[in-house]
């Protein structure tokens, strides 16, 4: 594999003003559908109105946290008087019992907040939780595990911030940020040149042109192959990254070596099938990423819970 660092990354989510205003947008959905235009009946019909209380969230299982950030917006949003203490920060390992946090104020307030901030918090730490695990998985070699567009409409950042939190890297985020070319391009757009189908070598070509020409000549051009024959066609036009499609660990080391002798510093990027028992063996292959979308679509959310005290 080679040592020699990258000098092209994808855009790595962080938590900014951005993904604040993502879960702003997701927790408006989830109070209108929680609360629609009555709020909560049960509540209101046991809890005296001037009550006040305190409680901690609490995990029930072990996990990686994501989300803390959002959570003082959160019950602002549906209490303003609530206040919020965190007591770990985002990609902290917590145990069963760990406390993530200290909610004091209005009883009616927390009670309301309750699922909404479990829910939140849940997904998202479900997939820091998972990540974290393919990211144990690989270590030693030097792949980094990356995430996919795979994920639940509308929670796409905030997903790919939970894959961070769980030591993953952040593959492109949309259609709008880099070039990959896969097989149903090549497929679709040959009447341009008026062959049966685009080479993987006419296209990378042809997508670095284009972005020179609009003025974005330093995006990211990546393609998609199935086979070294294809793998050394494209390696003598210099794509950025190339996604090397459901190979085997042998024929993986063999597409390394084919990279390496032609140009070390186009990275390796290994993905299809890829799941916690098949990512170790790859990532010794000596590729130098690993995307799995089974990050964002597969993960189930980690145990929380709202235990009352101090």
């Amino acid at each position: 594999m080679s040592t020699q660092s990258h000098s092209k990354e994808f855009q790595q989510i962080a938590w900014d003003e951005q993904l604040r205003s993502e879960w702003a947008r997701l927790l408006r959905l989830a109070i209108q559908e929680d609360l629609a235009d009555t709020g909560d009946w049960t509540t209101r019909a046991l809890v005296s109105e001037d009550a006040e209380g305190a409680a901690r969230v609490v995990a029930r299982q072990p996990g990686v946290v994501a989300g803390l950030p959002g959570v003082e917006c959160t019950l602002h949003e549906i209490e303003p008087r609530l206040a919020w203490s965190a007591e770990v920060k985002d990609g902290r390992a917590v145990a069963p019992g760990d406390c993530l946090g200290r909610i004091h104020g209005p009883a009616r307030g927390i009670l309301t907040a309750e699922r909404i901030v479990l829910n939140l918090l849940g997904r998202l730490s479900g997939i820091a939780t998972l990540t974290w695990q393919y990211v144990e998985a690989v270590r030693g070699a030097e792949a980094r595990i990356y995430d996919t567009r795979k994920t639940t409409p509308g929670w796409r950042r905030l997903e790919k911030y939970a894959v961070r939190c769980g030591g993953g890297c952040t593959h492109r985020t949309g259609l709008f940020d880099a070039v990959l070319i896969k097989d149903n391009h090549l497929a679709l757009g040959a009447e341009a040149v008026g062959t049966a189908r685009y080479t993987p070598a006419e296209a990378v070509k042809l997508a670095r042109r284009f972005t020179r020409e609009h003025g974005a000549g330093d995006m990211i051009i990546e393609i998609e192959v199935d086979t070294l024959d294809q793998l050394d066609e494209v390696l003598s036009v210099g794509p950025d990254l190339v996604l090397l499609d459901n190979m085997d660990p042998l024929t993986l080391r063999n597409a390394v070596a084919r990279r390496d002798a032609v140009d070390p510093a186009i990275e390796l990027e290994a993905s299809g099938a890829v799941d916690l028992a098949a990512v170790g063996p790859i990532a010794q292959s000596g590729v130098d990423r690993i995307s799995v979308g089974a990050l964002t679509h597969c993960a189930a959310r980690v145990d929380l819970a709202l235990d009352w005290g101090s």
